[in-house]
């Protein structure tokens, strides 16, 4: 969103597992108001998980107010303890110069100025109120504390850029990404070197600020820096030295005062340290000194090496009315030269040959500070007048910023699989990019890192194969002997965060948040039918059926059965309740399915119980009906014999008829009418479309067969009249598959 092969407005957004991360949250200094955002347009707000601010620089945190306030952002936000009380300064004092800057006059572009700097309200991001709702809402982190949000683990590392300044080392899903923001590898006069972290990580997103330039020694630039300023001041000028309130200037002051203390000639030449927050800064490095090297903590225990002896502080200066004749040091923000004090001592100097400016930090493009180090003839006012550039133009760097070898040899220490470019130009970054090329050349191809150095608003997609393993925990883990490969360990895997534990039913409360509980589950199932129907059908399903009576205690005849099927896992009661059998069971996948089959048996066996029944016996039905043994020796070859035994099948399948209704319904009344048909009047209290009944009332069924006339013992007459439609079909059906047997 930011940083993207440019420097200034810092800000990545990392997505992986369901959690999206936000890497700072800065402004860029060479645009005003919107115009210097992220594009904060590409990304959804309130899905941002958590926001990480390595550092107080404006680059890095200037628009953190604006992102929290005026979008739907509702993550949670992390910085060191120093950062969060430098940037409650830093940014009060930018929101104070961007209200001065919206009402100074711009030159319109008829008059010949830029039409895009007109300054309109929208051009201040946030108001105080806002501002102050922001820094509410920030939590602290220390360095090496190790945080978790939902299944994100992040620590901070000391980054040696400024006071606080952190490294982000980030664990996700197995994963970890370093996040360096700006870091210097450099002690210097008040700060430690960046750490290196001990973790190598699979991604390190790093700053590519001075490419593959290199640093001169620290010695070198000292001299350089004071030998510059000695020269302006000594001829009379005025040398203006434009800096951050926070941050560098500190150093460069501890220079500049050690420097005056060792030349005597020197000490009538004032220093200026033009600053609102000078005093409250100094206030924030004594609160912290114990966060700096031990050369400041060992002279915090004499005094206060931020008390400066030659240097003096300006709370408010009036430009036009300050006293400048003489020659003068005067430090004043901002650095980049864009409004405030700074710009306006330059607007005022830089016409005279014997002042100088000395830019002591990393310039960046876009700004007026980048445009004098190439030496223009004229530059353009705050007002937009142009004049001549007639003053000394020095770059001496003091930014804290790697250089080419700092850089390499930190990325070979760290041994990550790949590499994210970030924070710089690109030139200086493709040079950078290049040269770590032509440095892992030498690997094999499949332990080369990846290199990237992708421009605003393009994604980088990394994939990774899911690393699976698990700890096994609590009494699985309690054992003399180490598990031999192969042998199964049996338990519960439970995976939260992406870190997966297996345990025990029983240790679950302990190791997890979980319970081991059990659901019970009871069914009644409309059944009308007759115990034995029901006992033959689950024996021809199921083995292993036990069966148990007892007493009903409804003053009722039929006892309670209970058929048990599995040990019992799955039970079935009848008797209990009349017309109902009651299909109890624990539920588990073995359960569900076993009830699910005994549900689906007692819809079916009062359904179509007499075919199964009569199929499940060896028997021809067409049989003659019962005679005493005098008769079976009667001659059938006369015509009147056979129209007897023809007579004798056919009541025979009609008392049959009878025989199995009376076994599927309790109330049965049959009235032959010859022996060629029957009429059977059927009562009973249950229905399978309508259910059980009413206590008292009952579902009546007339039923009617008659054979037709002929030798065909197969075609035959049924009717039934039923209000149950469902059990007229059944009866129907049931009594065909008996007639054509």
């Amino acid at each position: 969103l930011g940083s993207g092969q440019e420097v200034g407005r810092s800000c990545h957004l990392l997505e992986f597992r369901g959690m999206t991360i936000m890497l700072d949250c800065g402004i860029h200094p060479g645009y005003d108001g919107l115009n210097g955002l992220p594009f904060f347009d590409r990304v959804e707000p309130e899905r941002v998980d958590v926001l990480l601010v390595t550092h107080f620089h404006l680059d890095h945190a200037a628009s953190l107010p604006y992102f929290t306030e005026r979008t739907g952002f509702r993550g949670r936000i992390f910085m060191t303890h120093p950062t969060k009380a430098v940037i409650r300064l830093l940014l009060g004092d930018y929101l104070r110069l961007m209200n001065i800057k919206q009402r100074t006059p711009i030159v319109s572009a008829d008059a010949g100025g830029d039409p895009a700097a007109a300054q309109t309200p929208a051009d201040v991001l946030y108001t105080e109120a806002e501002l102050q709702s922001c820094v509410d809402k920030i939590e602290l982190i220390d360095y090496h504390q190790t945080i978790s949000v939902g299944g994100l683990k992040f620590h901070a590392l000391n980054a040696g850029h400024v006071l606080g300044a952190a490294m982000f080392l980030l664990e996700i899903g197995g994963r970890t990404i370093l996040y360096t923001g700006d870091y210097s590898m450099e002690d210097d006069r008040h700060l430690m070197a960046a750490e290196i972290p001990t973790t190598k990580p699979d991604v390190l997103m790093v700053e590519a600020t001075y490419g593959v330039q290199v640093h001169a020694s620290r010695a070198e630039r000292e001299a350089r820096f004071t030998g510059t300023i000695e020269r302006v001041v000594t001829r009379g000028g005025r040398c203006l030295i434009p800096v951050f309130a926070l941050g560098r200037a500190q150093e460069l002051l501890l220079i500049l005062d050690e420097f005056w203390q060792a030349n005597p000639h020197l000490q009538g030449i004032p220093i200026w340290y033009a600053s609102k927050l000078a005093s409250r800064a100094l206030r924030v490095y004594q609160t912290y000194s114990n966060m700096m090297n031990a050369r400041i903590r060992s002279q915090m225990d004499v005094g206060n090496p931020f008390a400066f002896k030659y240097i003096r502080n300006l709370k408010s200066i009036d430009v036009n009315s300050f006293d400048d004749r003489g020659a003068s040091v005067v430090f004043a923000s901002p650095g980049m030269l864009q409004s405030g004090v700074s710009r306006q001592l330059f607007d005022r100097w830089a016409t005279d040959p014997k002042n100088g400016v000395l830019i002591a930090g990393y310039a960046v493009e876009h700004t007026l500070a980048k445009e004098i180090m190439n030496q223009p003839k004229e530059v353009v006012t705050l007002e937009g007048r142009r004049q001549p550039l007639n003053c000394l133009v020095d770059y001496v760097s003091f930014s804290a910023h790697v250089d080419f070898m700092q850089n390499r040899n930190f990325i070979t220490q760290v041994d990550p699989k790949h590499i994210i470019l970030v924070h710089g130009q690109k030139d200086e970054m493709g040079r950078l990019k290049s040269a770590l090329m032509l440095q892992h050349r030498q690997l094999p191809e499949n332990k080369r890192p990846t290199v990237t150095m992708p421009p605003n608003l393009q994604e980088v997609k990394l994939k990774f194969t899911r690393r699976r393993s698990a700890k096994v925990m609590g009494s699985l883990a309690d054992r003399e002997a180490e598990p031999q490969e192969g042998e199964p360990v049996q338990g519960i895997l439970v995976t939260q965060n992406f870190n997966s534990k297996i345990v025990s039913p029983e240790d679950l409360p302990t190791y997890t948040q979980l319970r081991v509980g059990s659901v019970s589950s009871k069914l009644h199932v409309p059944y009308a039918g007759q115990i034995s129907t029901l006992r033959l059908f689950l024996n021809e399903m199921f083995t292993g059926i036990t069966e148990s009576e007892t007493p009903n205690e409804n003053d009722s005849d039929e006892p309670i059965t209970i058929f048990g099927l599995h040990e019992n896992e799955v039970t079935v009661t009848t008797g209990k309740s009349r017309g109902i059998a009651i299909v109890e069971w624990e539920a588990s996948p073995v359960g569900d399915v076993l009830a699910d089959a005994v549900i689906a048996l007692l819809m079916h066996a009062q359904s179509s119980a007499a075919a199964i029944r009569l199929t499940s016996k060896p028997c021809n039905h067409r049989r003659l009906a019962v005679k005493d043994d005098a008769d079976e020796t009667e001659d059938t070859s006369t015509p009147a014999n056979k129209r007897q035994k023809e007579l004798t099948v056919r009541e025979s399948r009609l008392r049959l008829i009878h025989h199995t209704l009376k076994e599927q319904y309790a109330s049965v009344e049959a009235v032959y009418e010859g022996d060629q048909s029957a009429t059977f009047e059927i009562k009973t209290d249950a229905g399978l479309e309508s259910g059980s009944l009413v206590e008292g009332e009952t579902l009546l069924c007339n039923v009617s067969v008659s054979f037709v006339e002929g030798n065909n013992d197969h075609d035959a007459k049924i009717s039934v009249e039923c209000a149950d439609g469902k059990i007229a079909a059944n009866i129907q059906d049931c009594l065909r598959s008996i007639i054509t047997a």
